[in-house]
């Protein structure tokens, strides 16, 4: 945990960090922008498997949004990641990444354990590529990388091929407490 992380908090997303979201997502300049009205939903329906970093305003700086596979239940699909720009550089994306996936496991454990982590990536986003990467060697888990949407399939104009990074299998967890995870040094 780094000192610039000291004062951030992170905790599963309400609707009223919808806009928020979106204007990161927005800012990030690498994400595939959808409508607010989705972040809006996203927080609403998938809070459960999403997060958000507060900074110590309350106001979101980062976040991660997922979904649980509903033919994998113990895969956990990592939709966006980002980072505020004045917040970036500080390992927030990679403890945002660690924060959800702790929570979810846990949450999970006696259930559908969580065994993988898979998310897509477009060739040459080298920070989600070093992201998860980084993730998996932390977590002592394998990387598998295959194209899940080739560029033909997008039919909205010209678009990257989707590489799909399936990490897994994840090592059990120890249980976290409480919804919230405060960042401190």
């Amino acid at each position: 945990m780094t000192a610039a992380q000291a004062d951030l908090r992170i905790d599963p997303p309400s609707v009223a960090d919808g806009a928020a979201v979106w204007r990161i997502a927005k800012e990030s300049g690498t994400l595939d922008l959808n409508s607010s009205y989705s972040y809006l939903l996203w927080c609403r329906d998938f809070a459960a498997t999403s997060a958000v970093a507060r900074d110590e305003d309350g106001e979101a700086v980062g976040f991660v949004t997922g979904y649980v596979r509903p033919d994998a239940p113990g895969t956990l699909l990592v939709w966006q990641v980002a980072v505020d720009r004045a917040h970036r550089g500080r390992g927030l994306a990679a403890a945002l990444l660690d924060a959800l996936t702790a929570r979810i496991a846990a949450e999970r454990a006696h259930t559908a354990p969580l065994t993988t982590v898979e998310t897509t990536i477009t060739p040459g986003n080298t920070a989600s590529e070093r992201l998860f990467t980084s993730y998996a060697a932390r977590h002592g888990a394998t990387v598998h990388r295959e194209v899940l949407f080739g560029a033909g399939l997008f039919p909205d104009g010209p678009h990257d091929p989707e590489v799909l990074y399936r990490i897994g299998p994840l090592a059990p967890r120890p249980a976290v407490s409480g919804p919230a995870t405060t960042l401190s040094s």
